[in-house]
């Protein structure tokens, strides 16, 4: 499979090389705040460092909860203020009134696990803060599960680059494939989405017709 993160991931080396700590905090800002950089690149590079010497392993865990953390709050603020009426006018997204509320129902009651689940895998980590905030969903839980869900992830990743130390990117690089995988999972699910709104349109269309 291609190596479709390698500029993400090579831009990473090179800012956490010059900046150190800083760079992954405000990089796991940018990956929490919907912006695709791949935190498995940035923690496991810090992990690398830490094997190296160059970097302790608390701060570099520290940075990495911080920046998810941070991150997470401005996508989950945007999605807050802009709201109903910003995702309702993205026509493409065919997202209607009737199914933003069973959404907004959906966090009401399975929030709190949605959030911390999806904190823990790859691509859908760096998305959920944005319908959390259009939700609704109470800030103090948001924060709650956000923090305990991205603790793990970060330590794993970070304990991983420390024990691979100079191999890290080939191990990066395997991590892909549940990437790819979601992503197919993603794409399946938005095929299905779309066939169904054509089929509904469709049969709606047609029933005046024969009746």
């Amino acid at each position: 499979m291609p190596d479709l993160t390698a500029p993400f991931v090579d831009f990473c080396v090179n800012v956490i090389g010059t900046y150190g700590l800083i760079a992954i905090f405000v990089l796991m800002i940018l990956e929490s705040a919907c912006i695709p950089i791949p935190s498995e690149a940035i923690m496991l590079y810090g992990g690398f460092l830490v094997s190296a010497g160059q970097q302790s392993f608390w701060p570099v865990v520290i940075a990495g909860v911080a920046g998810n953390l941070v991150g997470s709050l401005i996508a989950y603020w945007v999605g807050f203020y802009k709201g109903r009426e910003w995702v309702l006018e993205i026509r493409w997204l065919h997202v209607t009134p009737k199914r933003l509320e069973a959404a907004e129902r959906w966090f009401a009651v399975r929030g709190d696990w949605t959030v911390l689940i999806c904190r823990c895998l790859p691509i859908l980590r760096t998305f959920i803060s944005l319908p959390a905030g259009i939700a609704r969903m109470p800030l103090g839980r948001f924060v709650t599960f956000t923090v305990i869900g991205c603790i793990p992830w970060v330590i794993m990743l970070t304990l991983i680059g420390k024990a691979v130390g100079a191999n890290w990117k080939s191990f990066e690089h395997h991590l892909h494939v549940v990437d790819y995988a979601i992503v197919a999972a993603v794409v399946v699910a938005i095929a299905w989405l779309v066939i169904r709104n054509v089929r509904s349109r469709g049969d709606s269309a047609g029933g005046p017709a024969t009746s």
